[in-house]
């Protein structure tokens, strides 16, 4: 065995960019991303400061933002349909496209003397838009860098999307302070076509329907919508994945308490308030830049689950924590344990449903990630409001561990999902000596037998005749005199 030198040890622990280096589509993906996130950061912290300084209301700044809630929900579960059912390559095109008019209505309005009705329009349907560019985006993957790569592909994109939580936010504040919030949305214009730049050097993305007949959707719409809802409830990796998300982020999410715990447990005030906000988001990059690791880990299910318990526990006693030091430790560890349990997530959620099926599973996956932050606000707030803010969060903390024991209890099929790598290397040791050098190969059948399996049951579901599948199609022929 060699030595584990510092070089090796970097390698195996810093953030693995092996997808960036394998697939040029890829790499074309990144930096649009890049560019979105940056973008969206800006508006996110432009919008609600312009909201204030035309009604000094509070009320209406939380009113903007629930105003986007329910199109982000509707746009991510319509929206993976139609991910399934067309080039996604051009789905996000127009995507982007539709993006770069919403931020040029926004700015003209900051022009031309701002009228508050755009700040309510503009970024509600640019929300909506927000969850077909995020399921097309994690759709893709497992064709541009193969099922093996898919931990490190979804670490690359959790630190572009920390960094921006970090970088963005700081970058706008300053700009609010100089140029203002005209200079912002137009910023955003010009990261929307950077973004539409880099789509355009990809490849064609054709929908699965249009290389592998019976796979896609069909004709996009709810019905497409509610197929994909019918494979979430008989696949428990897939379940395990959206229920142990919901139920980190509604009880395990005390944001909402930050401002009164800044006073009453810190004795601060705003510059405590931002501390306690921003630390989730650095110890959540830290894990991100830290996540070489991830694509040897074989227990993904167990992984997750050991992910969310982490971050109960830290909820937990950040509840009682009085030492401000040490409570922002606790937040960042639990940011550190939340990046590494949303990067296996993902990748069970893209590795358990066939191609065909990815847009809407993905589209479910956004839907869980918008609703549950703000569910985890209610809850937070509602028993702080009855018990006191230390209750609040401790208990939180605790129906979060509690919750997480139970769902990998009822969902054993979700504690047992392992890696693409770990089921092909199993396979391939089962058929003999040599087989180890076709993993590739072991990942592609062990997609497809997904893929097939599914399509079998939703025909037997249907009354159909079941189809024949590849490998039967074999064995039949064998069969023949």
């Amino acid at each position: 065995m060699s030595p584990l030198t510092p070089r090796r040890l970097a390698s195996r622990v810093l953030l693995d960019v092996t997808p960036l280096r394998r697939s040029r589509d890829y790499r074309a993906l990144i930096a649009g991303l890049g560019a979105s996130v940056i973008g969206n950061q800006l508006t996110t912290v432009a919008v609600p400061f312009q909201v204030y300084a035309i009604t000094r209301s509070s009320l209406m700044v939380g009113l903007v933002s629930l105003a986007q809630l329910f199109p982000l929900i509707f746009g991510s579960l319509l929206g993976g349909s139609l991910v399934d059912a067309m080039d996604r390559r051009k789905l996000l095109l127009i995507v982007e496209s539709l993006g770069a008019l919403g931020s040029a209505g926004l700015a003209l309005n900051a022009d031309l003397g701002p009228a508050l009705w755009p700040l309510f329009v503009f970024p509600a349907a640019q929300a909506s838009l927000s969850g077909l560019d995020s399921s097309a985006r994690n759709a893709m993957l497992p064709a541009l860098v193969g099922m093996e790569l898919l931990p490190a592909s979804n670490a690359i994109f959790q630190s572009l999307f920390q960094t921006g939580a970090i970088v963005g936010p700081a970058v706008a504040g300053l700009l609010l302070a100089g140029a203002g919030v005209h200079l912002i949305y137009w910023l955003d214009v010009l990261t929307f076509l950077a973004a539409i730049g880099a789509v355009l050097t990809m490849s064609p993305q054709p929908a699965p329907s249009a290389s592998q007949p019976g796979a896609g959707p069909g004709r996009p719409g709810w019905r497409s919508t509610l197929d994909g809802l019918r494979f979430v409830r008989r696949s428990e990796p897939v379940q395990g994945a959206y229920l142990i998300d919901v139920n980190a982020m509604v009880f395990g999410m005390p944001r909402a308490l930050f401002p009164a715990l800044a006073v009453t447990a810190f004795g601060g005030g705003a510059a405590t308030v931002g501390l306690l906000y921003a630390a989730p988001g650095v110890g959540a990059l830290a894990g991100a830049l830290t996540s070489g690791w991830v694509g040897r880990v074989r227990r993904q299910g167990l992984a997750v689950i050991c992910s969310v318990l982490i971050w109960g526990l830290s909820i937990t006693v950040f509840g009682v924590a009085r030492w401000l030091p040490l409570a922002l430790l606790l937040l960042a560890v639990a940011g550190w344990a939340d990046v590494l349990s949303a990067v296996f997530r993902n990748t069970i959620i893209q590795f358990a449903g066939p191609e065909g099926m990815r847009g809407r599973l993905m589209g479910v996956q956004m839907a869980v990630v918008a609703g549950g932050p703000r569910l985890g606000d209610l809850e937070s707030g509602a028993v702080a409001t009855a018990f006191g803010d230390t209750a609040s969060v401790v208990s939180g903390g605790l129906a979060c561990v509690a919750g997480t024991l139970l769902l990998a209890w009822a969902l054993p099929g979700f504690t047992r999902q392992r890696s693409a790598l770990h089921q092909a290397e199993r396979t391939a040791g089962e058929t003999g000596p040599g087989a180890g050098t076709e993993l590739d190969e072991e990942i592609s059948r062990a997609e497809a037998a997904a893929r097939d399996a599914a399509l079998t049951e939703e025909a037997v579901k249907a009354g159909e005749e079941a189809p024949v599948l590849p490998a039967e199609q074999a064995g039949q022929s064998a069969e023949r005199p």
